[in-house]
């Protein structure tokens, strides 16, 4: 595996779109405690996407819902 610009994006893509099918945060299939880079790479970029997906939707939840439990 390259680790280049284009893998970035690849996975950062595939963390969001596994936040959007409901995978939980620990469901990522990289390593981050891999002795292999590659699978460094991936866990970061891939749970950076899946953070970035979660907040995007919690950014859409009105503030009165959030604030009430709902």
């Amino acid at each position: 595996m390259e680790l280049n610009r284009q893998r970035y994006l690849a996975l950062l893509n595939e963390g969001k779109i596994a936040f959007a099918t409901g995978d939980p945060s620990d469901a990522c299939p990289y390593d981050p405690y891999s002795a292999d880079q590659a699978q460094q790479f991936g866990a970061r970029y891939w749970t950076k996407g899946w953070i970035a997906a979660r907040t995007a939707a919690e950014a859409k939840i009105p503030q009165d819902r959030v604030s009430a439990g709902q």
